[in-house]
């Protein structure tokens, strides 16, 4: 026993020494190729750089037919139609409120009767003005061919409520008190034609004449109608005609 315990001990040394060996090249390979396998599969280098030259070609082919294909798309859009339909959404601009506008028009002057009227058995509701008043001369005014109308000097447009609370008018969320100044630019000639027209505009012309209700009309050589200042809301849409 006390012969062989030096051979015993010298194969388990070397043992120990080619284990610690191998488990220092693992760990080196495992470095160097950062968890994946040193050799690609194939084991032909070259032959990689062959797939990768291919790979790398087709994605190149590729990008050059997505390229033409854009420009035949780009070639498709006309430039005088562009163009056309700027011209005609510039020139709906300010139909639709969006732009300042100034020009001839007409103004008309709402008021209530005067506290001191007093008719029997007349109905005090009818010696205010209400906003079925101004909706009737508003409506009249673009009946007219009416540019552009302001109520208290804000822009009408057709998403702008104007709502009866109590003695005053609600415009856009805002309260006004009489007397309620409209105006309209356009053909003053036409315009005033079309608030004659009215069966609306013409009985409150006549409770204006019998109790005293305010209405002055008149013709003004410079109106002013601001850009819409608020939120259009749209709900419906039509796409322009080429």
């Amino acid at each position: 026993m006390t012969e062989q315990a030096p051979a015993t001990r010298k194969w388990s040394v070397l043992a120990l020494a080619v284990t610690c060996f191998c488990g220092l090249a693992f760990v080196a390979a495992a470095v160097t190729s950062d968890g994946s396998d040193l050799r690609p599969a194939g084991g032909n280098l070259d032959s990689v750089l062959s797939d990768r030259t291919k790979a790398v070609e087709a994605k190149r082919n590729e990008a050059v037919l997505l390229a033409a294909e854009i420009e035949k798309l780009a070639a498709k859009v006309d430039d005088a139609a562009l163009k056309a339909q700027t011209k005609r959404a510039t020139k709906a601009a300010p139909a639709a409120a969006m732009t300042a506008v100034r020009g001839p028009g007409v103004r008309v002057i709402l008021d209530d009767a005067p506290a001191d009227v007093d008719v029997p058995g007349l109905d005090p509701n009818l010696l205010v003005v209400h906003q079925q008043d101004l909706q009737a001369f508003v409506n009249a005014l673009w009946a007219g061919g009416a540019e552009a109308v302001t109520l208290q000097g804000q822009r009408l447009t057709t998403t702008v409520g104007i709502k009866c609370v109590g003695n005053t008018v609600v415009l856009d969320g805002v309260p006004y008190a009489p007397p309620y100044v409209i105006e309209a630019i356009g053909n003053q000639s036409q315009l005033a034609a079309a608030m004659a027209a009215s069966p609306e505009v013409q009985t409150y012309a006549d409770y204006a004449d019998r109790y005293g209700l305010g209405l002055k009309q008149s013709n003004r050589d410079s109106i002013k109608a601001p850009a819409h200042g608020g939120t259009t809301a749209m709900q419906f849409a039509t796409a322009l005609a080429n």
